[in-house]
């Protein structure tokens, strides 16, 4: 797509958004349920666009994508109009006699840009927030998954006009001319690198932006956790989606006492989710390029590899591995694997793990496997975070009910649920002063009754 097509679809977006169609809640309520029955109608068409660009399953693609994004649109469906209300606030007496309120008002133009890992869910989830709070949007999904993102444009095309909400695809050259257009709003998930770039963008307008983007996040294991539970839900959290998972658990960090017992346990659930030849099971999916495929193989130690190791170049398959022994000066240990490669390593106690997380760059999750509530209790408050769970892994992502998001490094802002209608909303704060009556005490010129008039109410 070409610079000026971009340009001409802001424009045009900026236009319709200015007339104030988009501003009352039954159009926005008309909107998500098109979206809703167009997501219903192609599933069987967006679960093959993922088999072929990530090797998803149905199963996979429904629970991790086309699901939580029918959810997002339910829960909208269900609290727009209570989220779209304006909200009487507490009026000071020195404001007498005022009607104070706040008024959800949308920001205008805004920029969706989503990730290749779930290309599906990041797109269209974020989507359902900004048009139930009043937008347009211009969405750009990865160009790494070609086959989702033009499933998505064939969405949006059936559901939208282009001036409500358009597709706009394509990679680098693309997103430059986008970040070059003045947005109301800026919603970015991807990587770190990527994000820096969005920000140094948005701030030449002073576009307010949300930044999702990654990080080592911690698996925690300590020795009071019931272990094969623990690597149940782990192996389930570290490869799902082939470890393409921004929450997934990067590393395990198991106190010493543990490990042997808890490798062998993980061993065990990968036999038993994925069987003895993960390359040749249906359900296991694949990396997204041979440039990634080469980036994660080149994680792997060979020496400290006590599972899994093989991998398919033509099917851009790896198999689950695990790695033992390994220290944090590791080469695995200095970026996002982003792939289905767990390191281990341990611990003696929990001073040393809260000092060793929070001497590194936030993470986006945090997961901590213990019995222990004061320990529970102690590693959530301490340690910095995006978002994670107790005895569980990456499920906290799909409560509606709470935001998900970065912090620090891994990212800014929020979104799901009422948490993603607010982002993209600006609360207009609003006094109605009424007429009848007209206080002296401000204006000049100031007598010492006003004065303390004055002292009395601000104190």
């Amino acid at each position: 797509m070409t610079e000026k097509e971009i340009n001409d679809i802001v424009a045009r977006q900026r236009k319709y958004f200015q007339t104030g169609a988009t501003l009352p809640v039954d159009m926005r309520i008309s909107g998500l349920r098109r979206l809703y029955a167009a997501v219903v109608k192609n599933e069987n068409e967006i679960h093959e666009a993922l088999r072929r660009d990530l090797g998803k399953s149905g199963f996979e693609s429904y629970m991790c994508e086309t699901g939580m994004v029918l959810d997002e649109i339910s829960y909208m469906l269900k609290h727009v109009h209570k989220f779209a209300k304006e909200k009487t606030v507490w009026t000071p007496l020195s404001q007498f006699h005022s009607h104070s309120y706040k008024k959800p008002s949308p920001y205008g133009v805004t920029l969706i840009m989503s990730p290749w890992n779930y290309p599906f869910m990041l797109t269209l989830s974020p989507l359902a927030d900004a048009l139930a709070a009043g937008n347009t949007a211009v969405v750009k999904p990865s160009a790494y998954s070609p086959h989702t993102s033009n499933v998505i444009r064939k969405i949006l095309s059936q559901c939208f006009d282009p001036k409500y909400a358009a597709v706009v695809t394509g990679g680098r050259a693309e997103n430059t001319c986008l970040l070059r257009e003045h947005f109301d709003y800026i919603f970015f998930t991807g990587s770190q690198s990527v994000g820096k770039e969005v920000m140094r963008n948005a701030a030449e307008h002073l576009t307010p932006i949300t930044l999702e983007l990654g990080g080592k996040s911690p698996c925690i294991v300590d020795q009071t956790a019931d272990l094969k539970l623990a690597a149940r839900r782990i192996v389930f959290g570290k490869y799902l989606n082939c470890g393409q998972t921004c929450v997934a658990p990067d590393y395990v960090y198991c106190h010493h006492s543990v490990k042997d017992q808890l490798i062998k346990e993980i061993r065990e659930q990968i036999l038993e989710q994925y069987g003895s030849r993960p390359l040749d099971n249906p359900d296991y999916g694949k990396i997204i390029n041979e440039k990634h495929f080469d980036r994660i193989l080149g994680l792997i130690d060979e020496k400290k590899l006590v599972h899994g190791g093989k991998s398919d170049r033509n099917a851009l398959r790896i198999e689950p591995v695990v790695l033992d022994n390994v220290s944090f000066s590791d080469p695995v240990m200095q970026e996002e694997i982003f792939g289905p490669v767990m390191p281990v390593l341990v611990f003696d106690n929990l001073k040393e793990v809260i000092q060793r997380i929070n001497s590194m760059p936030h993470p986006l999750a945090l997961y901590f496997f213990t019995s222990d509530k004061a320990a529970a209790k102690e590693v959530t408050s301490r340690c910095g975070f995006g978002g994670g769970c107790i005895n569980d892994t990456i499920i906290h992502l799909a409560t509606t009910e709470m935001g998900f998001g970065g912090f620090g490094e891994s990212g800014m802002g929020a979104y799901h649920g009422k948490t993603g209608f607010d982002t993209f909303t600006h609360y207009k704060s609003i006094v109605d002063k009424k007429t009848w009556l007209d206080l002296p005490m401000r204006y000049q010129p100031y007598r010492q009754l006003y004065e303390k008039m004055v002292r009395f109410f601000l104190k």
